[in-house]
């Protein structure tokens, strides 16, 4: 098995494998099981978590956003080994809640994998891998107050996860893609904002 996952069925298969080792799928041993070398698992890892199931737990997608945004600027400053405070590595969830997550996700996974692969691959270097942070950075950013409204921040995570697939098969189609997403998921967002605050 290659040292970092080449696929979101590879990205699956390792959640899984920590599922069943531990007692607590934590953050920290999720990063050791993707290799601390990959940044693309850690922007689709969380925002796979929110668009499952899972995601419906008050207060989740928050704390996600607040994990794609630590480990967006880290990607957006350079950095080759991905870091996480300690209070954060020790976050996690039951190995049943992952499996369910996990199993709910295989159809995805099977879809993108087929899909997704090496298109266009110098739009996921060198300058471009900055801008899809910054892009992960803004959509993050709109996750807590659009939490508020039911699977609103399906949205934003679905072009986060985009941008992560992007980066992890190096398909700079799919870039092109995410970009697009990011920006309609901006347009929503400020739609549901703009109704809520119309509608308070």
């Amino acid at each position: 098995m290659p040292k970092d996952p080449q696929s979101v069925g590879d990205i699956l298969d390792r959640l899984e494998e920590v599922a069943g080792k531990e007692d607590k799928v934590t953050l920290g041993k999720v990063v050791e099981a993707m290799g601390s070398r990959s940044h693309g698992p850690f922007l689709v890892i969380p925002a796979l978590i929110d668009i499952s199931p899972v995601g419906g737990i008050p207060g989740l997608p928050t704390v996600l956003g607040a994990i794609i945004i630590l480990i967006a600027v880290q990607i957006l400053i350079g950095r080759k080994h991905l870091w996480l405070p300690g209070f954060i590595e020790r976050r996690g969830i039951s190995p049943e809640r992952t499996c369910k997550a996990t199993a709910k996700l295989r159809g995805v996974a099977r879809v993108t994998d087929r899909w997704f692969h090496g298109r266009l691959p110098k739009l996921t270097q060198g300058p471009f891998i900055r801008i899809a942070a910054i892009c992960c950075i803004v959509m993050a950013l709109t996750v807590p107050p659009l939490e508020l409204f039911p699977f609103a921040t399906t949205a934003p995570m679905a072009a986060i996860a985009a941008f992560g697939l992007a980066l992890l098969v190096r398909d700079g189609a799919l870039m092109i893609v995410a970009t697009t997403l990011s920006a309609g998921a901006v347009a929503l967002g400020v739609g549901f904002l703009g109704s809520g605050s119309s509608g308070g």
